[in-house]
């Protein structure tokens, strides 16, 4: 029996399984080798050769974003209109056949936008090039999740619930759970309400948490009423990129999302550079800002001054610890 006759077989076990203090074991048993089955759909067959073609793509540039959707709903249009890059677009279904990568340049800082094969309803279980796409969603740091909004909560629903089968968890906290072989486990303060299925992604380890932003295209086919509908929802962006209505309020939604910051340098008696920042996550130390500009400057370090809105004054005298913010300005005094 293959991995999917056993998925298949388990699924039906639990739907036909009445769920009680009794069975609560038994189902958890369940869960926990449906987790173990679809977790190795993701590990590449090593028959799969060039299958894999054109899904290889370097991560490169400050942060990573995985563009996803249904066939046609706009991510090659989309890709061209925010990188310098073309993705092939037409009004027919599956136009992109592979990994296209561009760049965004926003803020100082290049984000790898990911146009990605139209994903489509099965695909974690290897329909087709669904496995690729998932896998390389994976490596990203946020997901834009397109959609068509004439139809977009039926999408939506069914590629949320492909990406969890897979082990991507959306808009969703890591559980505070220590897990170690040989049953070690520690449960940390705050305490707080874990379900059998988040105990389950502790203990089987691959399991990614990342934002997404659920971005509804084509909201100049709707109604009013709908887009305001859909623009309320959590996590949420509506745009056009036939009629390129609303792109630059998704970009400082993505930029919140990805957690960048601005950090600014400058040198003693001189003015800071604003033409050249360094784009750092969102809690980053001065220590962190030392690596950035060269390995050895950590170990060379005395104290740095700082302004901006990480501060209680400016300039004011900080070690290594301190925790930078966006657009603040750093004078790093060696030894």
């Amino acid at each position: 029996m293959g991995i999917l006759e056993k998925i298949a077989e388990i699924e039906k076990e639990i739907s036909r399984t009445q769920k009680n203090k009794a069975t609560e074991y038994h189902l958890g048993l369940l869960k926990a080798k449906l987790a173990k089955y679809r977790a190795q759909l993701l590990e590449p067959s090593k028959s799969a050769g060039a299958k894999g073609e054109g899904f290889d793509v370097m991560k490169s540039g400050d942060a990573r974003v995985a563009l996803i959707g249904f066939p046609s709903v706009g991510k090659s249009t989309f890709l061209s209109l925010m990188t310098s890059t073309e993705s092939e677009a037409a009004s027919y279904e599956f136009t992109t056949l592979t990994c296209i990568p561009g760049v965004i340049e926003y803020k100082g800082a290049n984000i790898q936008l990911l146009d990605l094969p139209g994903i489509i309803e099965g695909a974690a279980q290897g329909k087709g090039r669904g496995r690729q796409v998932i896998a390389v969603a994976r490596t990203a740091d946020v997901v834009v999740m397109m959609l068509d909004a004439t139809k977009g909560d039926v999408q939506r629903a069914l590629l949320e619930k492909e990406l969890e089968s897979v082990g991507i968890r959306l808009n969703r906290t890591k559980p505070n759970i220590y897990f170690k072989v040989h049953a070690n486990v520690l449960f940390f303060l705050p305490l707080e309400d874990c379900t059998p299925d988040e105990f389950i992604d502790v203990i089987v380890g691959n399991r990614v948490y990342m934002p997404c932003l659920y971005v509804y295209n084509k909201v100049d086919q709707i109604s009013i009423e709908e887009v305001d509908r859909l623009a309320r929802r959590p996590h949420s962006v509506v745009i056009s990129c036939g009629m390129k209505l609303n792109l630059d309020y998704l970009l400082e939604r993505l930029w919140e999302y990805l957690a960048l910051i601005c950090i600014y340098t400058k040198k003693r008696g001189e003015r800071p550079d604003f033409n050249d920042a360094i784009i750092m996550r969102r809690g980053a130390s001065v220590e962190h800002v030392c690596h950035r500009i060269h390995r050895t400057l950590a170990s060379q370090f005395k104290y740095a001054l700082v302004w901006g809105t990480s501060t209680k004054y400016s300039p004011q005298r900080v070690g290594l610890t301190h925790i930078m913010e966006h657009e603040d300005v750093i004078q790093i005094v060696k030894k």
